[in-house]
C-alpha cells in the first residue's frame, strides 16, 4: 500500500473522531476569538466530531473573500470559513477521502439553511494536483490547510500549486506540524506515525527553504506550541525527535534579505502543550 493510500485509509477508516488520536498534533492552538466561538456552534456536530486540524485558520476580515481548503476533510474549516466569507464570498474544499468528503456533502443543505445562503463546494482531488481540478488560476483571496501539507508526499507541489492560485496580494494561511530536525527516514514508512502528522512533517528550515523556492516571501509566524506526546509505543519510536504546532501566513513575492521568520522552537509559546491527545 503506498502511503497516499495508507493517509486515505487512516482518515477515512481508522479515524472515526478526535478520540482515536494517539497524540495531540490534530488539537487547535489556542482558544476561538468569542466571533469564531458563535460561528463554530453553526456547524453539524458530525462535521465536528471529525475534524483533525491543529491550529485556527480563520481570519475574521475576509468578507466576500474566495477562499481554498487544501484536505478540508468533512468540511469543518469549510463551513466555518463560508460564515466569515459570507454570502458574497465561495469557500471549496478539496480532498482525496471520499469517505470524509461524503460526510461533507451530506450536510451542505443543512449548513445552507442555517447560514441563509449556499455559497461552498467540494472537489475529489489531490493538494499536489492542484491544476487538474478546473480551478482557475490567481482567482483565491485566501488558501487554508490545516495540519494536512505534512501529509502530502510532495509537498513542493502544493506551495507551487497554492502560489498559482492566488490572487495578488492573496495569502496562504494555514496550520502544519514541524520537527526541529529532519524525520528519519524509518520513521516515514510507519503508516501510524505519518497518520498523526508527525512521520512526514517537515524540519522547520526546510520548510523556509521550500516556500522561498515555490515563489513565497518570508512567511510570517502567527502562533504556535510544542506538541505533548505521551504515547509511550510513539515516544520510543520518535527517539527524542520533537515538534511543534504553527500557523502561518505568507504570500507571493521575493524574499527580502533583511525579513526573518521567527523559529517557532526558539520563540517562548503562549500556549503550554496539552497533556497528551485531544
Amino acid at each position: 500500500m503506498s502511503m497516499r493510500d495508507s493517509v486515505k485509509a487512516y482518515y477515512g477508516d481508522t479515524l472515526q473522531s478526535t478520540a482515536n488520536l494517539k497524540s495531540d498534533a490534530c488539537c487547535e492552538i489556542a482558544a476561538p476569538s468569542p466571533g469564531v466561538q458563535a460561528a463554530l456552534t453553526n456547524i453539524h456536530p458530525e462535521v465536528s466530531a471529525r475534524y483533525y486540524g491543529c491550529g485556527l485558520v480563520a481570519p475574521e476580515t475576509i468578507a466576500g473573500a474566495r477562499v481554498l481548503d487544501l484536505g478540508c476533510g468533512t468540511g469543518r474549516d469549510v463551513y466555518l470559513l463560508a460564515q466569515l466569507a459570507g454570502a458574497d464570498g465561495e469557500v471549496v474544499g478539496v480532498d482525496m477521502t471520499e469517505n470524509q468528503l461524503a460526510v461533507a456533502r451530506e450536510h451542505q443543505a443543512w449548513h445552507a439553511k442555517r447560514f441563509g445562503y449556499a455559497n461552498t463546494r467540494f472537489l475529489t482531488g489531490y493538494i499536489e494536483d492542484l491544476g487538474t481540478l478546473g480551478l482557475e488560476p490567481e482567482s483565491f483571496d485566501l488558501v487554508v490547510s490545516n495540519c494536512v501539507v505534512n501529509l502530502s508526499e510532495d509537498k513542493p507541489a502544493v506551495f507551487e500549486g497554492v502560489r498559482k492560485l492566488l490572487k495578488p496580494g492573496g495569502v496562504m494561511h494555514f496550520a502544519d506540524v514541524y520537527a526541529r530536525r529532519p524525520a528519519p527516514a524509518a520513521l516515514k514508512s510507519d503508516p501510524v506515525l505519518y497518520g498523526e502528522c508527525l512521520a512526514g512533517a517537515l524540519a522547520w528550515e526546510d520548510f523556509l527553504a521550500m516556500a522561498k523556492a515555490a515563489g513565497f516571501a518570508a512567511p510570517r509566524l502567527v502562533d504556535h506550541r510544542p506538541l505533548a506526546i505521551t504515547d509511550p509505543a510513539i515516544l520510543e519510536k520518535l527517539d527524542g525527535l520533537d515538534f511543534v504546532s504553527a500557523t502561518v501566513e505568507m504570500g507571493p513575492g521575493a524574499v527580502s534579505a533583511c525579513a526573518k521568520t521567527a523559529d517557532p522552537f526558539e520563540t517562548p509559546s503562549l500556549h503550554a502543550p496539552s497533556t497528551g491527545c485531544c
